[in-house]
C-alpha cells in the first residue's frame, strides 16, 4: 500500500511498479492498462481508460481524435507501452495529448523492460503549455 502522504505522481509510478512486479515484461499493452486501471483503484485513486481526445481546428471539431490510454484524477495521463525501445514518436504523441487535453503532466510507461526505471520503464512529460498552478498533492 502507498502512503496517502505521497503525491500522486508518486502513487501511480508506485502502482506501476507493482504491476510491473507482478506481471513482468512481454504482455500486451492492453493486459497492463486492465492491471494498471485495478492496482489504481485498489489503492484508492480514480482512474479512467480510453478517455477520447477530439481534435479542433480553428475551434471546428475535425471528428477525427485518439484515445489515451489512461487518465488519472482527470490531470495525469498515462500512456502505456511494451515495446522494445520507446522512440521520439511515443513521446510526441504524450505530449500531443497533454497539449490537445490541457493536462499538465503526463507518464510514457514502457513495461517490456529489464528494469523498472526513470529513464528506462518510464518519463514524466510536462505540459510547458500549461499555464495554471498544479495542485502541490499532484507532484
Amino acid at each position: 500500500m502507498i502512503p496517502q502522504c505521497d503525491t500522486l505522481a508518486y502513487q501511480v509510478i508506485g502502482c506501476a511498479m507493482e504491476v510491473y512486479k507482478t506481471l513482468g515484461s512481454g504482455l500486451l499493452e492492453s493486459v497492463y492498462q486492465k492491471a494498471m486501471v485495478r492496482e489504481l483503484a485498489y489503492n484508492g485513486i480514480y482512474a479512467e481508460e480510453e478517455v477520447p481526445i477530439n481534435v479542433s481546428y480553428r475551434g471546428e471539431n475535425l471528428g477525427v481524435g485518439f484515445r489515451m490510454d489512461i487518465l488519472v484524477e482527470d490531470i495525469i495521463i498515462l500512456e502505456l507501452k511494451s515495446v522494445s525501445k520507446l522512440e521520439d514518436i511515443h513521446y510526441k504523441q504524450l505530449l500531443n495529448y497533454l497539449i490537445l487535453t490541457d493536462k499538465p503532466l503526463g507518464y510514457l510507461i514502457n513495461f517490456n523492460v529489464t528494469n523498472f526505471v526513470i529513464g528506462h520503464g518510464y518519463d514524466k512529460i510536462r505540459n510547458l503549455r500549461y499555464n495554471k498552478s498544479i495542485p502541490d498533492w499532484v507532484i
